[in-house]
């Protein structure tokens, strides 16, 4: 780049996202020009807010000698992130200031800036101090500990501080800082409506996959209460079932009929425990494909030969595939059971697919312990994709009856 273009792009920060081949969006312009010390960036997943910090990072370091520039995140991989794409713009541009350091969490340029990632512990974080430019990456992810250790760091110099996050609940500094009218932040709003890159149809698909509150949360940038759950739309499932076809359990789980409703198919899922509960949960698969959950054992410190007495019979059961022994038992007890499958993240998608298709009903005086679950069962706070290993006995053995039963569907062998 020569000097006449880069004299062009510290007028005009754009130039840092052009010489990527990036057409700034209207917002992203808006950011970049703006010269509010305070901003809260509330942005829709894939809208480019991560593309927009990096620049306004870049572009303080070359053109305001001897800046520091602080990328944090929760995680170093996270910051790192962010990190690469000052890293790239650099490139692109030409290089244009000379570097003394250049490794993968810190460039320091010949005129003294300095851009440093750092994860999100304060032991690393606080030895820093006079930040001409804070940026706080997935800010609503960062606890309120570690956010009042980075606030002051920009105190002395008089510097800005940048929040850039997607909604992760009603909690948390970011959530409380966008809703406090009384804290002078610039606040800009940007849903997927806003970003060209984001298309209808995209956004209908996520909403198949992950329903309605998740695409209020990751593309409209709402800061909805439930997210974290695993299934947060269960409750449109609960409900009374009338008439009850619940099987009843007799002498020795003999089964009889309620109601004529109870011309359904009969399974069950079963998952296995001691101290743990034990849980088992059956219903009524229909021929609309609509399946009744109408019953529940939720019992610990209980054998399973005794459970075995307590168990409808006629009920087709999927069970934990970690419990030969005990399946074997059961089926000595007259039980016809089966092996579950537990593949985690699949069944999940298997449970939340009835969900989201009404084709799951659940019976609300019958299954408190599985209701219960259900609004408890949640993510780590991370942002991983694996669930927090509790409140989760009742569930599995849902889990487990749905993948198989709807194997078919989700075209698994």
């Amino acid at each position: 780049m020569d000097y006449h273009s880069i004299f062009a792009a510290a007028l005009d920060p754009t130039r840092l996202l052009s010489a990527q081949g990036m057409t700034p969006d209207s917002w992203q312009r808006d950011v970049l020009f703006s010269q509010a010390r305070d901003i809260l960036l509330n942005c829709s997943r894939g809208a480019g807010k991560s593309r927009v910090t990096s620049a306004l990072a870049l572009h303080t370091a070359l053109f305001r000698p001897r800046s520091l520039v602080l990328l944090v995140s929760r995680s170093l991989r996270q910051a790192s992130e962010l990190f690469r794409y000052v890293k790239q713009g650099f490139r692109e541009l030409g290089r244009p200031v000379a570097t003394l350091k250049d490794n993968q969490c810190e460039l320091e340029f010949l005129n003294g800036s300095r851009v440093i990632a750092l994860p999100g512990r304060e032991e690393t974080i606080r030895t820093y101090q006079s930040v001409n430019l804070l940026i706080l990456d997935e800010a609503a992810r960062i606890p309120d500990a570690l956010y009042s250790s980075l606030s002051p760091m920009t105190g002395v110099s008089k510097g800005r501080t940048i929040c850039l996050s997607t909604p992760f609940g009603q909690n948390g500094f970011f959530w409380r800082e966008w809703h406090n009218e009384a804290v002078h932040w610039t606040r800009f709003r940007v849903t997927w409506q806003q970003c060209p890159r984001l298309t209808v149809e995209f956004i209908e698909n996520e909403r198949r996959k992950f329903g309605d509150v998740w695409i209020r949360q990751e593309y409209e940038c709402s800061f909805e209460g439930r997210f974290g759950l695993v299934y947060p739309e269960f409750e449109k499932c609960v409900g009374p079932l009338t008439p009850d076809p619940s099987p009843r359990s007799g002498e020795r789980g003999a089964m009889t009929d309620p109601s004529p409703l109870t011309t359904g198919r009969l399974v069950g899922g079963i998952d296995f425990g001691f101290r743990n509960p034990f849980a088992a949960i059956w219903g009524y698969l229909y021929r609309d494909d609509v399946l009744h959950i109408v019953g529940e054992i939720y019992k610990t410190q209980t054998t399973v030969d005794q459970l075995a007495d307590l168990l409808p019979k006629g009920v087709t059961w999927y069970a934990d595939p970690s419990g030969p022994g005990e399946i074997t038992m059961l089926r000595m007890r007259g039980h016809c059971v089966r092996e579950g499958r537990n593949e985690i993240r699949l069944g999940i998608q298997a449970v939340t697919e009835r969900i989201r298709t009404d084709r799951l009903k659940v019976d609300a005086k019958q299954c408190p312990n599985l209701i219960r679950e259900a609004r408890l069962y949640h993510y780590e706070e991370d942002g991983g994709e694996t669930p927090v290993d509790a409140d989760n006995h009742a569930l599995a053995a849902l889990r487990y009856m749905i993948l198989r039963l709807d194997k078919r569907r989700l075209r698994v062998s």
